[in-house]
């Protein structure tokens, strides 16, 4: 989870591979119309995210047995308690970037349909993990293979509630 450049995808990806699972990316269970209106340098408001979380929880449930990892903003508290509410086992690794980095990020990207002028929005949104959610939040301004490392020690300390890992960046 993290906001627009944070590197879900990034870690997503590795991600699943080391744990030999499927993997999802958020942006392909999003309607055109939440494409368009992102495109347009709108916003998504609740009503909007509601389809697309409901369908990112059934993908989930629906890999509850093998495991899988799904990059989502997850933004809010109230959006990771819908995937929860499909998939209460879900996790969660928040990927934290300075807000330089993640405009510097996003100055960079090409092809994507988020335009950087939605970046304050998502930060504004942002809810960290509480203390009661399960998951890890790292500084991913982090190599990957660190991220992932920190990661994998949390979940063999038994996937303790929200937790925060300082990794160095290199």
């Amino acid at each position: 989870m993290g906001v627009s450049g944070s590197g879900k995808t990034t870690v997503g990806v590795p991600l699943a591979a080391r744990l030999e699972v499927e993997y999802g990316e958020a942006d392909d269970f999003h309607p055109q119309r939440n494409i368009d209106k992102m495109a347009a340098g709108d916003a998504l408001d609740d009503e909007d995210r509601e389809p697309w979380l409901q369908a990112i929880g059934r993908w989930l449930a629906e890999r509850t047995d093998d495991g899988a990892v799904v990059t989502c903003s997850a933004l809010a508290r109230r959006y990771r308690d819908t995937l929860r509410s499909a998939a209460p086992e879900a996790v969660f690794l928040h990927l934290a970037v300075d807000g330089e980095v993640l405009k510097q990020r996003m100055a960079e990207r090409q092809g994507h349909f988020m335009p950087a002028s939605l970046l304050e929005s998502q930060l504004a949104a942002l809810e960290p993990l509480e203390p009661d959610e399960s998951g890890l939040t790292v500084d991913a301004d982090a190599p990957v293979d660190a991220l992932l490392d920190s990661f994998d020690r949390w979940w063999d300390d038994g996937r303790p509630t929200a937790a925060t890992a300082a990794v160095r960046p290199s």
